[in-house]
């Protein structure tokens, strides 16, 4: 029994159809209105089902239209739809990712920077211009530690061939003498003497940015993640003043007894809703975007990227906990009287439970990327094939982070989930390694028989049932682009892969290229070329680099 390609739902054309409508007479009505409509050259069949009316496509046509439109279309199938014809062009900034120099680079904001970097594929695959930007920690009173730590600790060798993990460990060993007093007022002299502007001490500041910089360049490179802007709580120092001043001239800021700076975002006006801003002692409050504190800064850095990038929207991503980090500032602004507040987004994420490698606990985004490296060599070299790839440990990283990102994306990205190497790097089942798995078996099908032709397809070749599903499920692509362009949720794109990968998979087996008549092997390999085509755009979306060998 074939599935129907379209299926329009009878209650919803019905004026006042209630809940209370029975179940039989809208399966009468579905009768009778699939008897009263005619087929045509389109639709081949009119059937009638439970409430709905279902049209099935002639088969043909179907087969010819689709391979025709993912050819034409090549990479930019799904997009061109007219789907999403009504949609204006925008201009998005993107902030994700965004780690401290010398923390730990949690993974936290590894998930930051895969979704990130996945809104904005999509958002520039859509034909919009996005901006893509990284706001490091870099400033605050960690950095005077970190100063008179590295005057204590520091090796100007390490620093330049390691500085995150140098840095880090400056810090993990300064922070056990912080508690000392000594200690301390060396700390605050050394940060008083950077927010003075003192040559010295920004020399060792800037360096310890800049090389740090460098190497996160390096590292996301290996993720397939680029930014046009490093950007950093250290960029707002003025700027963060004159956001002070503003919010005095409006009369927003107000003083607790003890002194605090807040905001009052109650609807009253009865202070049941405060943002804190400033401390007693009259300093603005480091970016600690935990426990509702909005620092001047993020506020200066939202009215700043406003000025210089003219966006249309602008979107936040980071974890769960701070959303109302991020409820507070966009108010904030809009009490200061920028309207476009409410072209602001958080699109929050859960958090992640379990990533271990085998030494440990991840301290830098490149032991993950290592571990994922490693398990997934020690997979394939265990698999007999993995001797003929001509570069066995770039395929081993690319089908790796392929299995990382799909187990981070396939469920509602604000849920919390437990992360499992074994469940991530399995080659069936539904996972990253089985994207890169049926894609690297398509393309070697096309190497094997040359690559298809579609001038002269026979359709009349592709009626078998697992063909028609593959082409089924091409032409419903644009609808997982447009579900996902709407809610920025990459489960959708994923779940469509995997399903693709798996119709893809049974049509393999029951649809022989070799062997078959000329016009009949033809018209398949165009099939798989659309379906490879297809899986290889969808996996780029999500940050994948397809892989031709495994």
């Amino acid at each position: 029994r074939h599935v129907a390609d379209f299926q329009l739902s009878v209650s919803s054309v019905i004026e006042n159809s209630s809940s209370a409508c029975l179940a039989q007479d809208l399966h009468l009505q579905a009768q009778q209105l699939a008897e009263r409509l005619k087929c045509d050259s389109v639709v081949s069949e009119i059937s009638a089902g439970p409430g709905t009316v279902n049209f099935t496509i002639n088969r043909e046509l179907l087969a010819k239209t689709v391979l025709q439109q993912v050819w034409k279309d090549g990479s930019e199938y799904g997009v061109k739809s007219e789907l999403f014809s009504t949609h204006p062009r925008q201009k998005a900034v993107i902030e994700f990712s965004s780690p401290n120099i010398a923390k730990k680079f949690h993974i936290g904001h590894l998930r930051s920077t895969i979704v990130g970097n996945f809104i904005a594929n999509l958002k520039v695959a859509l034909g919009h211009e996005v901006v893509r930007i990284n706001y490091l920690g870099d400033w605050g009173m960690q950095f005077g530690l970190l100063g008179v730590g590295f005057q204590s600790f520091g090796n100007k060798e390490k620093l330049k061939s390691s500085p995150l993990q140098h840095l880090f460990e400056v810090y993990v060993q300064i922070n056990k003498a912080a508690e000392d007093e000594h200690t301390k007022k060396l700390a605050k002299d050394f940060f008083r003497k950077l927010e003075e502007r003192d040559e010295q001490t920004l020399s060792i500041w800037k360096q310890f940015r800049d090389l740090s910089i460098e190497e996160y360049i390096r590292i996301y490179k290996r993720l397939g993640v680029h930014f046009d802007e490093y950007s950093g709580e250290s960029f707002y120092q003025e700027k963060a003043q004159e956001v002070l001043k503003m919010l005095e001239d409006k009369g927003l800021l107000q003083k607790t007894i003890k002194g605090t700076g807040i905001v009052d975002l109650s609807e009253k006006k009865d202070l049941s809703t405060v943002s804190t801003v400033m401390r007693s002692d009259g300093t603005s409050l480091y970016i600690t975007r935990q426990f509702l504190i909005i620092s001047f800064r993020d506020l200066a850095a939202a009215i700043d990227r406003m000025n210089k990038h003219s966006w249309d929207t602008m979107i936040y991503v980071t974890d769960k906990s701070q959303s109302n980090h991020f409820q507070h500032l966009f108010q904030i602004l809009k009490l200061m009287g920028y309207d476009w507040a409410e072209r602001c987004q958080h699109v929050s994420f859960g958090l992640v439970q379990g990533m271990k490698t085998r030494r440990g606990e991840v301290i830098f985004l490149e032991d993950v990327l290592n571990e994922v490296r490693s398990r997934m060599l020690q997979n394939m070299t265990s698999t007999k094939t993995t001797k003929e790839i001509q570069d066995p440990v770039e395929t081993a990283e690319k089908v790796g982070l392929a299995a990382l990102i799909v187990q981070d994306f396939r469920g509602l990205l604000s849920s919390d989930y437990q992360f499992s190497w074994d469940r991530a790097l399995q080659s069936r089942g539904d996972t990253g390694v089985f994207l890169q798995y049926t894609h690297a078996r398509l393309h070697s099908l096309e190497q094997m028989h040359g690559n298809a032709e579609l001038t002269d397809v026979n359709v009349a070749c592709l009626q078998e049932p697992d063909a028609i599903s593959v082409l089924q499920h091409l032409l419903r692509y644009d609808e997982v682009l447009y579900r996902s362009s709407q809610d920025l949720q990459p489960k959708h794109i994923v779940s469509y892969l995997l399903t693709l990968s798996h119709l893809a998979a049974v049509a393999h087996k029951t649809l022989p290229v070799r062997g078959s008549a000329p016009d009949v092997a033809q018209a398949r390999l165009c099939l798989f070329h659309a379906a490879r085509s297809v899986l290889a755009n969808g996996m780029k979306l999500l940050g994948i680099t397809p892989v031709t060998q495994m």
